[in-house]
Formats: C-alpha cells, sequence, structure tokens
C-alpha cells in the first residue's frame, strides 16, 4: 500500500521522460517541491497510526477511530492552507530550484505549470495520510489499499493519454500528469471519507464515533504533529538541496537524480510496508499492556523481528537493483545524456538498501511506540552533520551527483547508529493506552 502513494510518481517520470531532458527536471523540481505535501505532513499518517493502534489495543475502537476524524480535520485545514500559500510561492520557489543554468528558465516554466495543477490535489493527499493513520491503527489493511490502488490506478490510465495525447490530439504534455494526479487523489481522498462515515454508523453507543472536532484531541495530535514536522524538515532541507545542487550540474544531472530519487522514494515506501506493520503492531501491543502483563514484551519481541526483517529485505532488493542496472533507467528516457550520469546515483542507490531496510524497519517500531522526539532530534543530527555538508561542498568542489549520494549515504548511516542503539535501550516501550 505505502509503495502504491509515490507510484504514480514513478508513472510520471516514465512517460513524462519521453518528452525529453528538460520536461523531466522540470517534474523533478516540481516533484521535490509537492513531495513537501506528503513529506512535511506524514504526522497525519504516522502520528495518527501511533495513537490510535494503543487505543485499539486497549479496546477502544471508536476512540482510535475518532483520532483519523480529528485527523481527516486538521487535513482539510491544512491542506487548503498549503493551496493558497503554494499558488503564491510556485514561481519564485521553482525559479530557485531550478537555478540559472542553460536549460534553467524553460525547467522553471515545466516546474511551476506542474506544481500549479497539482496544489489543487493538496487537501485530498492530506485527506488520504489520514485515513491511512487511523486504519492502519485499527489493524485494517486492505481497505487502504484498495482505496489508493483505485486512485493509482485510475492515474496510471490516464496519464500518458493526458501528456502524449491520442489519435489528433496532442495532449498537454508535462501538465498532463498533474492532472491525472489529482484525479487519483480526489478518488482516494473521497473513498476515506466515506470509510469514516462508515464507522460511525456501527459504531457501539458506550464508544461512539463523533465528526465534530474535539479540541483536546487535535492539541495531542498537534504535540505530536510538531515533532514529527522538524524531523521531516531535516529530510526536506537535505532533498530540496540535493535537487537544487543538482541542477546547478545541467539538466541532464538532475533528470538523472530525479529518476534515483523516485526510484529511492518508492523503494523506501515498499521497505517501510513492514515498519508500518510493525508500527500498528507495537503501539497494540503497548496499548493492551494495562489489560495484558506480556504486552510490553511483545513489543519488544516485534521490534526484533522486525530489524531481521528489514535487514533480510534491504540485502535483497540490494542485489535486485544492481543485477537491474543495465535494463531499468532506460524505462524512465532514452536521453543519452541522461542514461549516462545515472550510473554514479545508481550504485549509491543499490549499496544503501540494506542499511534503508534496518533504519526504515526501526524507525516503524519507534513510531508505533509514538517515541517522535527521538526520532526528531537524531534525523536533525543526521541531516545536519551528515547529508547537508556533503551536499554544499559537492556544489562547492564539483562534485557532482557522487557528492550528493555520499551525503545520503552519510545521513543513513548516522541514523543507522541512532536508532539501533534507541531500540537496544528498551526506553521507546512505554506501556498504556496513551504515551505516558
Amino acid at each position: 500500500m505505502l509503495a502504491a502513494e509515490p507510484l504514480y510518481v514513478l508513472v510520471d517520470t516514465a512517460v513524462v521522460g519521453r518528452l525529453g531532458a528538460v520536461p523531466l527536471a522540470g517534474l523533478a523540481v516540481a516533484g521535490v517541491l509537492f513531495g513537501q505535501v506528503t513529506t512535511q505532513l506524514n504526522f497525519l499518517s504516522y502520528g495518527t497510526t501511533a495513537r490510535a493502534a494503543r487505543l485499539h489495543g486497549a479496546g477502544r475502537r471508536g476512540s482510535a477511530v475518532v483520532e483519523g476524524v480529528q485527523a481527516t480535520w486538521l487535513a482539510l485545514a491544512v491542506g487548503l492552507l498549503v493551496l493558497g500559500v503554494g499558488q503564491l510561492v510556485a514561481g519564485p520557489v521553482t525559479g530557485a530550484l531550478a537555478g540559472s543554468g542553460p536549460d534553467g528558465a524553460a525547467v522553471a516554466d515545466g516546474a511551476t505549470s506542474w506544481l500549479r495543477i497539482a496544489l489543487l490535489g493538496a487537501p485530498m493527499v492530506l485527506v488520504t495520510l489520514a485515513g491511512n493513520g487511523w486504519m492502519r491503527g485499527v489493524q485494517d489493511t486492505v481497505r487502504p489499499m484498495r482505496y489508493v490502488l483505485a486512485g493509482n490506478g485510475l492515474s496510471a490510465v490516464l496519464c500518458p493519454f493526458l501528456v502524449h495525447g491520442i489519435g489528433s490530439w496532442d495532449g498537454w504534455g508535462l501538465e498532463g500528469s498533474a492532472v491525472a494526479n489529482v484525479v487519483a487523489q480526489s478518488v482516494s481522498a473521497a473513498l476515506f471519507l466515506r470509510a469514516l462515515l462508515a464507522e460511525r454508523a456501527v459504531a457501539r453507543a458506550s464508544d461512539p464515533v463523533r465528526l465534530r472536532p474535539v479540541p483536546a484531541v487535535l492539541r495531542a495530535q498537534s504535540t505530536m504533529g510538531r515533532d514529527l514536522l522538524l524531523r521531516s524538515l531535516g529530510f526536506q532541507a537535505c532533498f530540496l538541496s540535493a535537487t537544487a545542487v543538482a541542477a546547478r550540474f545541467g539538466a541532464a544531472s538532475v533528470a538523472a537524480h530525479q529518476i534515483v530519487l523516485q526510484l529511492w522514494v518508492f523503494q523506501a515506501l515498499v521497505l517501510d510496508a513492514v515498519a508500518i506493520a510493525a508500527q500498528s503492531l507495537v503501539g497494540a501491543a503497548l496499548g493492551s499492556a494495562g489489560r495484558d502483563p506480556d504486552g510490553t514484551s511483545r513489543a519488544r519481541a516485534l521490534a526484533a523481528r522486525v530489524t531481521r526483517y528489514g535487514a533480510v529485505l534491504g540485502v535483497g532488493f540490494g542485489v535486485l537493483f544492481a543485477a537491474l542496472y543495465a535494463v531499468l533507467p532506460g524505462v524512465f528516457t532514452a536521453d543519452p545524456a541522461v542514461l549516462d550520469a545515472v550510473g554514479v546515483p545508481w550504485w549509491f542507490f543499490a549499496a544503501l538498501q540494506p542499511i534503508a531496510g534496518v533504519v526504515f524497519a526501526l524507525d516503524g517500531v519507534l513510531l508505533g511506540a509514538g517515541d517522535a522526539a527521538f526520532l526528531r532530534t537524531t534525523t536533525l543530527v543526521a541531516a545536519l552533520a551528515g547529508f547537508l555538508p556533503l551536499i554544499w561542498a559537492s556544489l562547492g568542489f564539483g562534485w557532482g551527483l557522487a557528492g550528493i549520494w555520499a551525503g545520503l549515504a552519510a545521513f543513513m548511516l548516522v541514523r543507522l547508529v541512532a536508532v539501533g542503539w534507541r531500540a537496544r535501550s528498551g526506553a521507546w516501550a512505554v506501556p498504556g493506552a496513551v504515551r505516558g
């Protein structure tokens, strides 16, 4: 299910890549900006899962669903704010990221057009995040997968036609992919809203699902959201800097970076699927500890198991992507300059898979336990001490994509040490329906 979220971006990358290096570079710039909507505001999903899972484990399903209702109110309010502000700043921000290189103006124009359309889907994206959060919290993973796939499947069908046209119609080019994305996001959000209304109809009188805003719950979600938002700022400072620096080395470099970066995002969420299962199960185990004295022990055992799974999957995917180097980049572009530039980040991408498998798995465990403050601090340290120095040194010394992806490697290694130590300490395993 998580892998489905960025799947339409990979589809866009493959479809838009056929238009050439400049449109693909425009998608790279606009895509990383729009990614702020989901990455910066993922507390609507991860924070909601952590709180809902504890309540579900304590036998309070109605209260767990109320967490989803409140997250949905937040999603709508913040989504409208993002839409309004985004329309105002789209031009200047895309221009700054695209840079002043030989193709900078053309890349910025395409990125601005794509972003202005895509922002219309921002409220729907956030409603979908909130829906994923509460459903995972009550351990309902089948319906969210169907809802996301319904939207993304429609986008995947529409995108080639809207970009390249059909028959005598030439299509809308780069902007067509943004329209397809908005359609996908609207369909998925509507399905999640319908699910909330259905929960209200079947809730018990002793544990009702109220649809109005509840200030106390909104405040508690905002507190966890603050920590997760700061954590996300660390990620986004890194990825925005990486795209900006890659753009300074020309359209081919930023297009190659876009291909490998979107594969990284896609693969991160594939690996995160194990972590999300752990997030829900760990939260439920800790939430049940008031009724079941073995709840905390089960949470610790789950943490160890999911770490092993993450390591094995990471090794397997690293070998797979190394083997696909000669084939997979050509799916996204036929531009010789872009294909030539892909080689450097590709081998970093493949080599980092085992580390990513462990880090993402333990992130899921700690998020499930509600240990957001620790994750906030360590992510910011990894960004400031690992990623950003190498990113900007790459620009200053002309290291190109090698320096950018070396920064990502340093970022992941610092996080590996931090979450590994935290998991072994056991300080994250705080029992109760609400983390104390």
